[in-house]
């Protein structure tokens, strides 16, 4: 009835520093998700190491019970996704964690990825 109060129970989405996010993929720590479209992918390029779900296959490609589910995902493992800003990749990390994914983050948009040092990868 009252589900507002209880907000802060449970994992959540944390936003996370991209320069951190870079230094954590570098060295094997979490798995980068870019969420946004092909075009926009095949526009830009996309973070070097990121898998490629867009947010409406996500469902059925990172959920551990679906047949689809892309073998280097784990909900045990942590997750950071992006988009353009930082508004889908929110959503879909709200997703992950209703698929069972204890540790995920937004790092916002793949300029902020960019920004703090990332590559880039066409």
């Amino acid at each position: 009835m009252f589900s507002f109060l209880n907000r802060g129970a449970g994992p959540r989405v944390e936003r996370i520093a991209a320069n951190e996010a870079v230094a954590r993929s570098a060295a094997g720590e979490i798995i980068i998700i870019d969420v946004r479209e092909q075009a926009e992918v095949a526009a830009s390029g996309k973070a070097q190491g990121a898998l490629h779900v867009p947010l409406m296959t996500l469902a059925m490609r990172c959920d551990p019970r679906s047949p689809e589910c892309l073998p280097e995902l784990d909900p045990a493992k942590p997750v950071a996704l992006y988009c353009a800003s930082g508004g889908r990749s929110h959503r879909a990390g709200e997703m992950l964690i209703s698929m069972g994914y204890a540790e995920v983050y937004n790092i916002g948009g793949l300029y902020d990825w960019h920004a703090a040092g990332g590559a880039i990868t066409r």
